[in-house]
């Protein structure tokens, strides 16, 4: 899988990007695959305040339903209102188009303690 080495990734398979003072919140293309044809994406409202290791929304897909997990405390200033409409942005393109929400974290130190792109691909591979 192709794991970009400019954010950090969850065991549980989201991405996580810096981006000025803003976390910027995604699926990786390995949990998109797994998933299959994502049919719906509920996200929180702007505003809302997410916790570290709390679920912040829920992907579906024909094959299941996943939770989607934050790896910082914030508040949500932004979500990919294209994925209302246009859910399949996640299959097509999880590492761009296809990102959830931007977040507003009170630190970016808990992104420290997450997987580099190198131990990521790593922790997929076991898997393939």
């Amino acid at each position: 899988m192709n794991a970009p080495d400019d954010r950090r990734y969850a065991e549980t398979h989201e991405w996580f990007l810096v981006e000025g003072d803003l976390v910027i919140m995604g699926i990786t293309p390995f949990a998109a695959d797994a998933l299959t044809d994502i049919t719906y994406v509920e996200l929180p409202e702007v505003g809302t305040t997410v916790s570290a290791g709390g679920a912040l929304g829920e992907i579906e897909s024909v094959k299941a339903t996943s939770e989607v997990f934050s790896a910082v405390d914030g508040k949500i200033v932004e979500i990919n209102t294209e994925l209302v409409d246009h859910p399949e942005l996640i299959n097509d393109d999880a590492l761009e188009n296809g990102w959830l929400v931007k977040i507003k974290p009170k630190s970016l130190e808990p992104l420290e303690s997450l997987l580099t792109a190198e131990d990521y691909a790593s922790l997929t591979a076991d898997v393939n």
